[in-house]
């Protein structure tokens, strides 16, 4: 698979633009601040229906426009197909793939198979949960598109139960009754959706976590083991840091979650909020015996970060569909002998999309095709 071109309205710096790609290697070079990153934005969003830098579609649209329009050309066995994307920000996106419109935008993840390396990816190993929640989420939607509606239908109940909880923690508060009546059903829908949620997210572990120790033994010259777990307050109600064991099948997930979810009702009815379930978890990772958030170096987190985009960069490849590759300025942040191991672990990728601000910081196997940005326009110079 690879972008054979892509079109630009109002989206974020540029009114318009249009760049056409090859396949292979290119090399996105400008200074800082003109668009590069804003290029490749558009990219991830077609492939995810979300910015990896901002949590909101408001700042995608350029500043004095209404909407901002994505169009994305892309060719996979020999094919093309069109996909289309208007982003109206406080109002539902509107989707078009091969010039049909689609009922629902979501329903066009997956025909653009993209993995993207950004500078903020070292927070996944040193941030918050929720930066990790949300790496393997995405990934679990690229892999298995039908996740998209579990992951929307899980948030939409989570926001109904919590909504429930904080209506009664207020009323409580107040000296006056709480009206309990639907916590019930608020919490089978939550079993049934956090359950569904939390077998994909075992199955997606299981399958990433070796990608993610042969990547970063790629990219580190075997400088350590990397080793993925998962902490959920199903398996333990106070787990620390110590990887949980989930149940392998539904049925057990969904009846863990629910005793999960009568153990904390107390405290959930003190606070207002809902405390378990895969919202609450975490993604966790090593290096040998211990944890990397707060152990690693600072290179060792940017090869860890690199390599959890590998791993998902493999995963894809290897289940069939090759995805495009891009790389946001991340060489500038690695020394030359983890930039050669870099480009040597992705020589053969099918199409890979290098942004960066000094041409020599790439490694010579990934210049192929050269563009320059400057403000508001790019330009194919080699």
């Amino acid at each position: 698979m690879h972008v054979r071109r892509l079109e630009l309205v109002d989206f974020r710096s540029y009114q318009s633009a249009a760049v056409d790609f090859d396949a292979g290697a290119s090399v996105l070079t400008g200074p800082n601040g003109v668009g590069k990153t804003n290029l490749v934005e558009a990219l991830g969003y077609v492939a995810n229906l979300a910015s990896h830098r901002v949590a909101t579609d408001a700042p995608l649209v350029r500043s004095g426009a209404g909407s901002a329009v994505v169009r994305c050309t892309v060719v996979h066995e020999s094919r093309e197909l069109l996909i289309e994307l208007e982003i109206v920000p406080g109002k539902t996106n509107r989707a078009r793939l091969g010039g049909s419109p689609l009922r629902r935008a979501r329903d066009v993840i997956g025909a653009l198979r993209l993995v993207l390396f950004a500078p903020e990816d070292i927070e996944l190993v040193r941030g918050e949960p929720a930066l990790r929640r949300r790496y393997l989420d995405e990934l679990l939607v690229a892999r298995r598109p039908r996740y998209a509606a579990v992951c929307a239908d899980y948030e939409r109940v989570l926001k109904q139960r919590n909504a429930l909880l904080r209506t009664a923690h207020l009323a409580r508060r107040a000296g006056k009754a709480a009206d309990l009546s639907t916590l019930e059903v608020w919490d089978a829908h939550l079993v049934e959706h956090g359950a569904d949620l939390l077998a994909g997210r075992g199955e997606l572990i299981d399958a990433l976590a070796p990608h993610v120790a042969a990547g970063y033994d790629a990219v580190s010259g075997q400088a350590g083991a990397a080793v993925l777990g998962y902490r959920s307050a199903l398996a333990d109600p106070d787990p620390g840091d110590e990887p949980a064991v989930l149940p392998a099948d539904r049925d057990a997930l969904r009846a863990a979650l629910a005793a999960a979810l009568a153990r904390s009702r107390p405290a959930e009815l003190e606070r207002g909020v809902t405390l378990v379930g895969p919202h609450r978890d975490d993604l966790l990772f090593s290096l040998g015996s211990l944890p990397a958030k707060g152990y690693a170096s600072h290179g060792e987190c940017w090869s860890y970060a690199v390599a959890l985009r590998l791993a998902a960069y493999e995963l894809l490849r290897a289940e069939g569909v090759e995805p495009v590759l891009v790389l946001d300025d991340v060489f500038a942040e690695l020394d030359a002998d983890r930039r050669d191991r870099l480009a040597r672990a992705i020589r053969h990728a099918s199409q890979t999309l290098v942004t960066c601000a000094v041409e020599e910081d790439v490694p010579a196997a990934l210049r192929g095709a050269r563009y320059e940005v400057r403000d508001g326009s790019v330009k194919r110079v080699g």
